[in-house]
């Protein structure tokens, strides 16, 4: 059993963190935190523009002060960006208040979740797959080596992946008050 205030969803775009992110959040009696939906709502602008106005840096710069200051908090289900842990103080600031369930998805069921989604600057490129592949192949490690629990949401419908998750946390996870 590992105590943690808070539960985090890291992992690929696609792989379900904020759509079962939810349904966790709904079952454990938890707030759920999206944290670019929660960017957009602290700066009143859209990821696509601020990665648009600021570029890739600006956009990290931001998230990792809403990271620190949401992990300041506890009893919530965060499902973080997927370059989220691409910041050294993010992984830390997640790891510390956090237990860390990776979602997993394929590089075929992120194409085929976000085909028509034209809401993600990072996907604004010729080849998708190609792009796709890059970010696993960076990325992937750095999910690995922070997960205090590796999930296969693969193919799985969002309700079937909460269950299935659900059902792995009860003897996984708990947070520190109930301990």
């Amino acid at each position: 059993m590992n105590p943690a205030p808070n539960l985090v969803l890291v992992g690929p775009m696609g792989a379900g963190k904020t759509s079962i992110g939810k349904k966790l959040a709904e079952r454990l009696g938890l707030v759920f935190i999206d944290c670019d939906h929660a960017l957009e709502a602290r700066t009143g602008a859209t990821v696509p523009v601020i990665f648009e106005v600021e570029g890739e840096p600006g956009f990290r710069a931001r998230e990792a002060a809403l990271i620190a200051d949401v992990m300041a908090g506890q009893d919530q289900v965060v499902a973080t960006g997927g370059g989220a842990v691409l910041d050294p103080a993010n992984r830390r600031a997640l790891c510390e208040r956090g237990f860390v369930v990776w979602l997993q998805a394929s590089v075929e069921q992120q194409l085929e979740r976000l085909a028509r989604d034209r809401s993600r600057p990072l996907l604004a490129v010729p080849d998708r797959r190609e792009k796709l592949e890059a970010l696993a192949t960076q990325r992937g490690p750095l999910y690995a080596a922070m997960a205090d629990l590796p999930f296969n949401a693969d193919g799985l419908a969002v309700a079937t992946a909460a269950d299935r998750l659900f059902a792995e946390l009860a003897s996984q996870w708990r947070r520190p008050e109930a301990a």
